[in-house]
């Protein structure tokens, strides 16, 4: 056993879990040390690092609801961040959130790609519970999130809240489907799940860029619109109504384009009109090096918009929750977990994610309580004074225990279904069934990649978890026959 393993094994049984990175800064600075080099002289992060400790809840109260950020980037990997490992994307302004907050080092999107994931956190349930949540994704005009349906957005507006989507909303098109159908006061951006960052044409070549349900022109970079938009939403004066507001980018998901490259927007514009279906997904495109500027821009657009609500003066009182909905595509540095976008293994579904409330929790803090995307439902539901509706009962647990008075969670399942996969999360083990067919049974705790099959060492935990997995899927909706 390495002093690493040792150290991190007794961390473990002492009851205060360490960050990985927390850790890795403190070996860093002891070696250092021990090699007789001065932290600052060596150039290390010793004295810039954030300095994270284990979750704990500040104690005391505070009435006032919290206005709501919650911030989607788009097939963003679990590492892609600086503060979660990147080597290579500088992210400096999520990293200042995550300082500011709660860093997740095992949180988890609702599914493996962007409908299911949306639907999950709409409405704090499995995407399997509704037939739109069955589309992975949706790819057409067939189905997609009824207005009937009760939503985060619906549910907190009942309890007095303004709400606005600005981005991405890939849960159904015109005419029977929009953010302003599902809860939403206000929507600006597009219904598709991808779109051509200059001339807003979508998959099929549609011009997919929306106000309400009115087209808008804008043909400007995309992340620059979204990011303009969501400033003056923030900076707007609401009253006294708490607000709403999600804040879906689609960077930096395919075409990999950055701002200014209007070559390439030309070129897959022209192949688009020329009906060609594959040229928005960009498979002869891309490199790491774009992808790189691609987050960058992302995380300088989020940082646009934190100024924004800073200088709105209503930072303190403003929950600000960042993720991505999903798991990392081909450019995504997912180390060291296996997988990517479309699977169940971690690296398709372990997503970064960062909690910021000024007025409620302390930063610098890391928590590496198991939660997924309709937890994020229940918490702010709770937060926001809003009851679910009985007839849909949530899936997601709320957090606001936890977060607010220190109330750990019992262990529970986390419970994830897609086409040709399946997996479930119970505490630190997890059933996995990929396109093989073949049951699986990791310890995460131990073996966050995947590699170590304990499925013959431990066949009772194997059964136990997938009966229990069985159980779950046998209350969703069956996948269309043919699918």
């Amino acid at each position: 056993m390495t002093s690493r393993d040792a150290h991190a094994r007794s961390d473990r049984r002492s009851g205060t879990p360490l960050s990985r990175r927390a850790f890795t800064t403190a070996v860093g600075a002891t070696a250092v040390t021990a090699a007789g080099i001065p932290a600052a002289a060596a150039g290390t992060a010793a004295d810039d690092a954030p300095r994270e400790r284990p979750f704990r809840a500040a104690r005391g109260k505070h009435a006032r609801r919290p206005n709501i950020l919650f911030i989607l980037g788009d097939d963003l990997g679990w590492a892609d961040l600086s503060s979660y490992g990147s080597p290579h994307i500088r992210t400096p302004h999520l990293d200042r959130l995550a300082r500011q907050g709660v860093r997740f080092t095992d949180a988890y999107s609702g599914s493996a790609t962007c409908s299911p994931t949306r639907f999950s956190l709409y409405t704090g349930r499995y995407p399997g519970r509704t037939r739109g949540g069955l589309a992975e994704p949706i790819a057409d005009r067939s189905v997609g999130l009824e207005p009937t349906h009760p939503t985060l957005a619906s549910l907190l507006r009942g309890a007095g809240y303004s709400t606005a989507l600005i981005g991405k909303w890939h849960c159904g098109y015109l005419p029977d489907y929009s953010p302003t159908k599902s809860g939403y006061d206000e929507f600006f951006g597009n219904f598709g799940g991808a779109l051509e960052y200059y001339s807003k044409l979508g998959l099929a070549g549609e011009y997919d860029l929306y106000e309400g349900d009115a087209e808008y022109k804008d043909l400007r970079y995309y992340t620059r619109v979204l990011t303009e938009r969501a400033s003056e939403y923030v900076r707007r004066d609401h009253g006294d109504r708490p607000w709403l507001l999600n804040l879906n980018f689609t960077t930096p998901h395919w075409p990999w384009i950055a701002e200014g490259d209007t070559e390439a927007s030309a070129e897959i514009v022209r192949r688009i009109r020329a009906g060609d279906r594959s040229a928005l997904r960009h498979a002869d495109g891309g490199s790491v090096e774009k992808y790189t500027e691609m987050v960058e821009d992302l995380d300088r657009s989020v940082g646009e918009v934190l100024r924004a609500l800073k200088r709105s003066g209503q930072e303190k009182d403003t929950l600000v929750f960042f993720a991505s909905d999903n798991g990392g595509e081909r450019f995504s540095y997912n180390w060291p977990l296996a997988g990517n976008k479309g699977s169940l293994q971690e690296g398709g579904i372990r997503v970064p994610s960062v909690l910021r409330w000024p007025a409620r929790i302390e930063g610098q803090q890391v928590s590496d309580l198991p939660v997924f995307s309709p937890d994020w439902t229940a918490t702010l539901l709770e937060l926001g004074g809003a009851r679910p509706d009985p007839a849909h009962p949530l899936d997601g647990i709320s957090l606001a225990g936890y977060l607010l008075r220190g109330e750990t969670p019992g262990e529970r399942d986390l419970f994830w279904r897609v086409r040709g996969e399946r997996a479930l999360r119970r505490g630190d083990w997890k059933y996995y069934r990929g396109r093989s067919g073949t049951d699986q049974l990791f310890n995460l705790a131990d073996d966050r990649r995947e590699q170590a099959d304990r499925s013959k060492a431990d066949p009772g935990r194997l059964a136990d978890l997938r009966a229990s997995w069985e159980r779950t899927d046998s209350g969703l909706l069956p996948y269309p026959t043919g699918s």
